[in-house]
């Protein structure tokens, strides 16, 4: 009786292996990446790759707080229309600091149907300090991203404007609707004042 040859049997055993090897890295790192996200997630459904795929499409959910601890979410911001200045924070000055404060300061944003929020990935403690050396500050509605979930889920780690790619956001305005639709992204490396470019935008969803 003729032998089967099994010679390419521990081969294919170990290619097997491999495969539910790479398939369970993959599934960990995807669960990882999900938990990572923690307090924000895409609107829609599926990351998104740039920002570009933000406008027309459900903004995606966020939970932030400010620096007495309130909580804002597009939830409970369902109703307004809201801006969001995605910036790199406390390390930006003067540039980040002058734009945070003009929002700040804009009493077109800052209510009736519009309401405008600078999120950074700095700690509460960093802003204070802040503030002390230019009280311009103290009017700023800053939602602190400390975790970078917020800044993932809309894709502003990875925008042009971003000097420090892959971590930190750039310098980019999101205008949301009331029912809570992206209509206007604007992301402006020249680190500009922009508040009336942003106020003709929202006009428009009046």
């Amino acid at each position: 009786m003729k032998k089967t040859n099994n010679s390419y049997a521990p081969a294919i055993v170990l290619a097997v292996v491999g495969v539910f090897v790479i398939a369970g890295i993959y599934v960990a790192n995807k669960t990882n990446d999900t938990a990572s996200g923690g307090q924000a997630g895409a609107g829609g459904g599926g990351a998104l790759l740039s920002i570009d795929d933000l406008v027309g499409k459900p903004a995606p959910k966020f939970s932030l707080s400010d620096r007495n601890g309130t909580e804002y979410s597009l939830e409970n911001l369902k109703g307004k229309n809201v801006v969001l200045f995605f910036n790199e924070g406390i390390m930006c000055y003067p540039g980040c600091w002058n734009q945070v404060a003009s929002l700040g300061k804009d009493a077109r944003f800052n209510g009736g149907d519009t309401l405008a929020f600078s999120v950074v990935v700095d700690q509460p403690n960093d802003w204070a300090k802040a503030i002390q050396k230019m009280p311009e500050l103290e009017s700023a509605k800053l939602l602190f991203d400390t975790s970078r979930s917020a800044s993932r889920a809309y894709a502003m780690l990875t925008a042009n404007s971003s000097m420090h790619f892959g971590s930190l956001p750039g310098h980019t305005y999101v205008v949301i609707d009331k029912a809570g639709i992206v209509r206007y992204v604007y992301d402006d490396p020249r680190m500009a004042i922009n508040n009336e470019l942003i106020t003709a935008e929202v006009e428009k969803l009046e």
